[in-house]
């Protein structure tokens, strides 16, 4: 098997759920989840008093990846990595288990250490997330792994061996949390994160991984009819986290499982893990809770990954890569997106020379970014290609890009006219200012006018200036062929920058 045709299963045995996920991995498309099965197991649940995985514990595990095995022959793949993580580890019949499911399964089960554990949560969210400093916490049903990373080096992690499962087992009576319960958990909670001095007041952005954190997104997303989808890289601030856990406090175990956004299953430990999050958040200062969708299995894929290509993943421009990626992806071609980049950006610099557009390095970013994936949507419909363009980008998850830049990119990248533009940005009209909407539409029609110049898609025009005669801009555009196609296309997009400039702008074309 080559870099080319990568297909990873990860088996993750927690002590709340048991997990088979697929994942592929290309040079061109990157790394892609292409199947996600949950079994929800409890095995926190059948831990006896002296400690030991009771036999009804092993038997429902046992069933669940013989199962599991099944599935991966009918699938055809054989680049297995099985998992075991704080249930298995704090079991004393743990190494016991992993023997008996090795003989009678054949599948050998790798028991990640409280570190590896604290590591790999780390490590995936340096890879899909930009932020460059932050503490991660992934809290599973036995045991809480907290991180402390600057400028995406590892400084500080500990594992706490207590988790959602556990917290309800210590300190609930019943499926519903009471007003005393919830009191006692966070204090409890806090009491042991002030342990770790080097968490004290770090004021930094603290990040959810796994299903709790992401069940909460969720339904914060839900309370804000939030316009787009996924969950990875979204942020709530404090009072939107005091909104949720005013809803969840006030609703019986009955209603939280109807409740939208959150998952039946997690319905009797999301209050428990919601003081968890709340006092980690005071401890720390924090003034955002962040979310990451990707944790322990792409950790453990990613250093898989770059252990046979060192240069397949970038932490420090995460945004970057994926967009190329994305472009590979839609059949962009590579060579082109070349061309068309250093066409448009060299039209960026002369509009601003002329003050069609105010010069910003920021804004820059963002438009050459915007140039690789231009007009995606044609891959799927030419005649939509705006349509499929903002729809695709807007509801995608981008690894490294937030989502009010999701947005703006997807503006940006499927600019058609301003009609269209106003109609595409109306659900997000509160999240930009009109100052930012106008730069964002200006560049946008800075972008459709240069894809107009490449019209015949062959390269034609090899360069662009601007000069100014009295109150007259010309558009001096140097061609090396005939440019038949780009003269008829750009004569009917020059509408688009006419209101950039105050005076009027013509169009001259050269052969060179």
């Amino acid at each position: 098997m080559t870099l080319l045709d990568i297909k990873t299963a990860i088996i993750d045995i927690g002590s709340n759920t048991v997990r088979l996920v697929l994942y592929k991995y290309d040079l061109k498309r990157g790394m892609k989840e292409i199947e996600n099965i949950k079994v929800v197991a409890r095995l926190r649940n059948y831990i006896l008093p002296n400690g030991k995985l009771s036999e009804q514990g092993i038997q429902i595990l046992q069933t669940i990846l013989g199962t599991f095995r099944d599935m991966l022959h009918d699938y055809d793949i054989t680049d297995v990595l099985a998992t075991a993580t704080a249930a298995i580890r704090q079991a004393t019949n743990g190494p016991e288990i992993l023997d008996k499911l090795k003989k009678e399964i054949g599948i050998e089960i790798k028991l990640l250490s409280e570190e590896q554990e604290a590591f790999y949560g780390y490590f995936a969210v340096i890879h899909t997330i930009a932020t460059p400093s932050a503490i991660t916490i992934d809290m599973g049903g036995g045991s809480t792994e907290i991180t402390y990373y600057h400028n995406k080096e590892l400084i500080q992690s500990h594992s706490f061996p207590f988790g959602s499962v556990s917290l309800k087992q210590q300190f609930m009576q019943s499926n519903t949390l009471t007003d005393e319960e919830r009191q006692k958990i966070y204090e409890f909670a806090k009491e042991q994160f002030l342990t770790l001095s080097w968490l004290t007041g770090l004021k930094l952005p603290v990040i959810g991984i796994g299903g709790s954190a992401r069940n909460m997104a969720k339904m914060d997303q839900r309370k804000k009819n939030y316009p787009i989808s996924g969950i990875h890289q979204y942020k709530m601030t404090n009072d939107d986290f005091d909104e949720i856990r005013s809803e969840i406090s006030s609703l019986s175990f009955e209603e939280l499982k109807q409740l939208d956004g959150l998952s039946s299953d997690r319905a009797d430990i999301i209050a428990p893990v919601l003081e968890v999050f709340q006092a980690l958040m005071d401890v720390v200062e924090s003034p955002i809770f962040q979310f990451s969708r990707k944790g322990l299995r792409e950790g453990l894929v990613i250093e898989k990954i770059l252990k046979e290509n060192p240069n397949a993943f970038d932490k420090y421009h995460v945004f970057e890569s994926n967009v190329n990626f994305l472009a590979q992806e839609f059949g962009k071609s590579e060579e082109h997106n070349e061309y068309f980049v250093k066409l448009c950006e060299k039209a960026y610099q002369e509009f601003c020379k002329y003050d069609a557009l105010q010069y910003s390095e920021a804004d820059l970013a963002m438009m050459l970014q915007a140039a690789k994936l231009f007009y995606l949507g044609e891959y799927i419909e030419a005649d939509a290609a705006s349509q499929h363009t903002f729809y695709l980008l807007s509801n995608r998850s981008i690894d490294g890009l937030g989502h009010k830049d999701r947005v703006r990119l997807a503006l940006l990248a499927s600019y058609k006219n301003k009609d269209v533009f106003k109609r595409y940005v109306e659900p997000f009209i509160e999240w930009f200012s009109k100052e930012e909407l106008k730069r964002i539409q200006g560049i946008g029609a800075l972008l459709k006018f240069v894809y107009a110049l490449d019209a015949s898609k062959r390269k034609i025009v090899e360069n662009l200036k601007l000069s100014q005669n009295g109150q007259e801009v010309i558009v001096h555009i140097y061609t090396k062929g005939n440019a038949l196609a780009e003269k008829y296309k750009i004569n009917r997009q020059k509408k688009h920058i006419d209101r950039l400039f105050t005076g009027n702008v013509s169009l001259d074309f050269i052969q060179l």
